[in-house]
């Protein structure tokens, strides 16, 4: 089973934060080889920071080299090539798979773009974070399509649409 911890940090305002976060995250896993993580016994606890973008900054820098804040973080704590094992070799049936971290002012400034709200493109950042956790990466085209597909699917799948495709202005 999936258990979401989050914390929210200035300057992200009081909302229904977890409950997004759940969705977003179970509707991600759910579209992988690795569903069956969503029923398995074992305790598969995501962690989730909602902060600022100094925050944001600081460990982008310290784990990325990337002087500067993005909008999202993933921290993967379990090897790709081990989570579909996950269920069967967890000693205390408790696993956590990672942490994902997102900038806020970063976040609003992106949903502005996009023309949409912020929560929408959270729930996006948030797919997309804990796709990284379980191994999806976006380094070459073919990984990229890959998990932008994964990503539409997921977001459709919430009443969310398309956040690659191109807007004519």
């Amino acid at each position: 089973m999936i258990h979401l911890e989050l914390t929210r940090e200035e300057p992200w305002p009081a909302g229904e934060w977890e409950a997004l976060a759940t969705r977003a995250c179970r509707a991600a896993i759910e579209l992988t080889p690795q569903g069956p993580l969503l029923t398995t016994p074992a305790r598969i606890e995501i962690s989730v920071r909602l902060t600022s973008d100094d925050e944001v900054h600081t460990l982008n820098r310290q784990y990325r080299d990337q002087d500067k804040p993005t909008n999202v973080l993933s921290f993967p704590m379990v090897q790709p090539d081990l989570i579909d094992t996950i269920s069967q070799n967890s000693d205390d049936g408790e696993v956590l798979l990672g942490d994902i971290v997102l900038a806020h002012d970063v976040c609003v400034a992106e949903a502005a773009d996009k023309h949409v709200s912020v929560e929408q493109h959270a729930t996006h950042l948030l797919v997309h974070g804990t796709l990284h956790l379980l191994g999806y990466d976006h380094l070459g085209d073919e990984e990229a399509g890959a998990m932008e597909d994964i990503e539409r699917q997921a977001l459709a799948s919430l009443g969310i649409a398309d956040p690659y495709l191109v807007r004519e202005e």
